[in-house]
């Protein structure tokens, strides 16, 4: 069977128990129809690049399906129907990739960066307090007056 990949766009306003449970629902039409859904991850709530239908963020679910085009065909129907989903789109892939998608890496690689108090942004001098360079002097009050004055001379 040919794979696919779905990403769904589902409104702000549901909460994460209810996201879920749309997945589940969307999930379970996929099987109905013969096939299976691979992986299902949920990115969370991001913002938008633009509001869709008055929204400016979207809670976002991505599938990896193994399924004939009818069981994708009948899950975007559903998709259409539903006034929870503001936007997706389905691709046909060669094969779906092992491991997380790289939406889940990159959330990965946040977790790792230093807190706050652990050698992060808060830890690090301030710029009043760097050692200043040789060729970085202050500005003498005389530079300064000249300069405002222009080409007035």
């Amino acid at each position: 069977m040919p794979y696919y990949e779905s990403v769904i766009i589902a409104r702000q306003e549901m909460s994460g128990s209810q996201v879920e449970s749309l997945a589940d629902t969307l999930a379970s039409v996929v099987q109905e129809g013969g096939g299976t859904v691979v992986k299902r991850e949920h990115w969370g709530l991001k913002n938008l690049a633009y509001r869709m239908k008055k929204n400016r963020k979207g809670h976002y679910v991505m599938f990896d399906i193994d399924a004939p085009w009818s069981a994708v065909e009948e899950m975007e129907r559903q998709m259409r129907l539903s006034e929870d989903v503001l936007r997706y789109m389905t691709l046909r892939i060669d094969e779906i990739p092992e491991g997380p998608s790289v939406m889940m890496q990159a959330r990965a690689s946040r977790d790792d960066r230093p807190r706050r108090g652990e050698g992060g942004r808060d830890d690090r001098p301030r710029r009043d307090d760097r050692p200043r360079r040789d060729d970085e002097r202050p500005r003498r009050e005389e530079e300064s007056a000249s300069s405002e004055q222009g080409d007035d001379r």
